[in-house]
């Protein structure tokens, strides 16, 4: 997994998502309640700012003068698949040098202290991992082409 690098070509702020270079998804179990998938696209986008903090446009100040901080530019759609569809996606993106990739396994919204969680991902082969949700930031076309026409998540 890498973290792709964005010159200062890529970060373009002044254009539509959809001319952006880079292109961000987050795709869902559309199996998971509403707050549990809420749940895993907020922790994946927090593991994705942290990252890429370059992703993140400057922060606004809006016509009374409150601030507010910068959001990502590059927009994020949240999809829905189906999990076996899931489990597929996060297997080919994992294969692509140039996408760097956060998911979410069922193992991090049942422990309820960190260091369980860590143990219980160390005690797990991936292919056995729940997967919950996964986050793909990279290349447009390159991600494109991994979802497919995967819905958005209703």
């Amino acid at each position: 997994m890498s973290v792709p690098q964005l010159s200062d070509e890529d970060v373009r702020t002044d254009q539509s998502t959809r001319q952006a270079k880079l292109k961000w998804v987050i795709v869902v179990n559309e199996e998971l309640p509403a707050g549990r998938a809420v749940n895993a696209a907020a922790c994946m986008a927090a593991a994705v700012g942290r990252a890429m903090p370059e992703l993140l446009g400057p922060d606004g100040t809006d016509g009374s003068g409150a601030g507010h901080p910068g959001l990502p530019w590059a927009g994020c759609s949240i999809l829905a698949a189906e999990p076996a569809a899931l489990r597929e996606l996060r297997a080919k993106a994992a294969e692509k040098d140039d996408l760097f990739l956060v998911d979410m396994p069922g193992q991090a919204q049942t422990s309820r202290v960190y260091d369980e969680y860590l143990d219980s991902l160390a005690g797990t082969k991936t292919e056995d991992l729940d997967c919950l949700a996964v986050s793909i930031v990279g290349p447009r076309n390159k991600v494109s082409r991994l979802i497919g026409k995967l819905p958005l998540l209703r």
